[in-house]
């Protein structure tokens, strides 16, 4: 087994803030190839990792893999690449991702298929509209008009002026994204303030470790909370039980296809709601993710459509859904030109 890797620079279409961090030009994501698969990393300096820690885990990765057979057992070769290297989902999601994709191909058969599931199952994925100013975020949401339902980021010191602002403009479900930002207590107020302009439910409000806040903002809140930076892996599900509703599962937090399978399953036994995301990254990483969409409860997969040049395709947004199709593995592809 041989692990090739490229590093792409995704030119975003509009600056993207968050109340943690800023992209104003580009984000910096490292496409991998094994076996004729191929998957992403998208780096996140907050879980640690940028684009030259991923290509060294990739290095450290290729001698502990390359006696695997092409199409080899991919919980062993998981296996091997975290008793190598701890931490560096992204790099050890995308290798993972590449895997299956050769997997997918190799038998012609879409993962979705392979893991018995309904494509038809699969819920509208949300539009992102990141930080800035009133106007500029009204313009997002009016170009946001295939999509039915927005993700706000909030966490500015203009929250409830951002949702009145929103709401003269689109009537569609809005779920709200604070990232850390607020204490408990402010948490609290911003989310019965913001419930009347139809809030879905509220993304991590408070820091990633304060388990006891999110409990305490959960059991006053009006709306649901989910945890997204506080969900890493499925070992922090029990520890989430009775402090959120849900949990939002990323590839670049987890470490791969086969732990969000297990993430999944473990909000399950706990009656948490499941939300499948994503950073700003092209469609591989969309595409390998998209594949558990009829397994979840709610989907925020637009990191692709914050890019002006992808340079892959397989992630096309149908009637506001990614769409399953019956393309082999993944179903991204190269796109030609590019």
């Amino acid at each position: 087994m041989k692990i090739d890797h490229s590093v792409y620079s995704l030119r975003l279409r509009q600056p993207f803030r968050t109340a943690r961090s800023a992209a104003d030009a580009e984000r910096h994501v490292v496409i991998v190839r094994v076996d004729g698969g191929v998957g992403e990393a998208a780096p996140t300096p907050y879980y640690g990792e940028t684009v030259e820690t991923v290509r060294h885990a990739l290095e450290r990765y290729a001698p502990v893999l390359a006696d695997l057979p092409p199409i080899a057992p991919i919980e062993t070769a998981s296996a091997r690449m975290r008793a190598a290297l701890g931490g560096n989902t992204a790099a050890r999601a995308a290798v993972e991702c590449a895997l299956w994709d050769a997997l997918g191909r190799w038998v012609n058969q879409p993962l979705w298929r392979l893991w018995g599931l309904d494509p038809t199952h699969v819920p509208q994925t949300s539009y992102t509209i990141g930080l800035d100013t009133l106007d500029a975020m009204q313009a997002k949401a009016r170009e946001a008009e295939p999509y039915a339902i927005l993700k706000v980021k909030v966490g500015g010191s203009n929250d409830l002026d951002v949702l009145r602002a929103l709401r003269d403009v689109t009537d569609k479900p809005i779920r709200v994204d604070a990232n850390t930002a607020w204490t408990a207590r402010e948490a609290v107020e911003r989310c019965e303030e913001l419930a009347p302009f139809g809030v879905e439910f509220v993304e991590q409000p408070v820091k990633a470790h304060d388990l006891d806040g999110l409990r305490f903002v959960r059991e006053r809140s009006p709306v649901p909370i989910v945890a997204d930076e506080s969900a890493r892996t499925s070992m922090d599900i029990p520890r989430l039980a009775g402090c959120v509703d849900g949990i939002n599962i990323k590839l670049a937090k987890c470490g791969g296809l086969i732990e969000a399978m297990s993430m999944i399953r473990a909000a399950r036994a706990h009656s948490m709601r499941v939300m499948v995301g994503c950073m700003i990254e092209s469609s591989v990483g969309i595409a390998s993710m998209a594949q558990l969409t009829p397994l979840v409860d709610y989907v925020d997969l637009d990191g692709h459509l914050l890019v002006a040049n992808d340079p892959y395709e397989g992630a096309r947004c149908v009637a506001g859904r990614i769409a399953l199709t019956e393309a082999s593995g993944t179903g991204a592809r190269f796109r030609s030109g590019t």
